[in-house]
């Protein structure tokens, strides 16, 4: 007879807490388990399971893709041929904000050499605040809350 564990020693063992354990049972991410009078019991192979949520978390993946990775192929696709689908498109997506960071570098590293004695006279950082598409609005970081992002 194999043993099983409680959630508890999961969450141990797993080094997560048991409410991430119910949260993956309730997206689909972990199987539903065995229930021995009332209480939760897992096979020990829930931790590699677990260990491959994590890898998955780690490389930035979001709940979508991870069940993706687990469910979304058919069941003779190898491991490897699922992880590369899915880490080529995080890649491209990982590369742009990467590429978005270093202008953020760039335009802070830039502020701190400002002696403008006014914000209006900035230009060089107020220039490459237009991208070729014009002007950047930010409403989500200058909103009053009145709904009015131009006082």
């Amino acid at each position: 007879m194999s043993t099983t564990l409680s959630i508890g020693e999961v969450a141990h063992r797993a080094g997560i807490n048991a409410s991430a354990i119910r949260y993956y049972e309730g997206v689909g991410l972990l199987e539903e388990p065995e229930r021995v009078g009332g209480k939760r019991r897992y096979d020990e192979a829930v931790l590699r399971r677990l260990a491959i949520i994590d890898a998955a978390k780690r490389a930035g993946f979001t709940i979508e893709e991870v069940r993706t990775l687990l469910h979304g192929f058919p069941a003779e696709t190898v491991a490897a041929e699922r992880w590369q689908a899915l880490a080529s498109n995080k890649l491209a997506e990982v590369e742009g904000l990467i590429s978005r960071l270093r202008q953020m570098q760039e335009l802070l590293e830039e502020a701190l050499r400002c002696d403008c004695a006014s914000l209006d006279e900035c230009p060089s950082l107020l220039n490459r605040s237009q991208p070729r598409g014009g002007p950047v609005q930010r409403t989500d970081v200058f909103a009053t809350g009145s709904g009015d992002t131009n006082s």
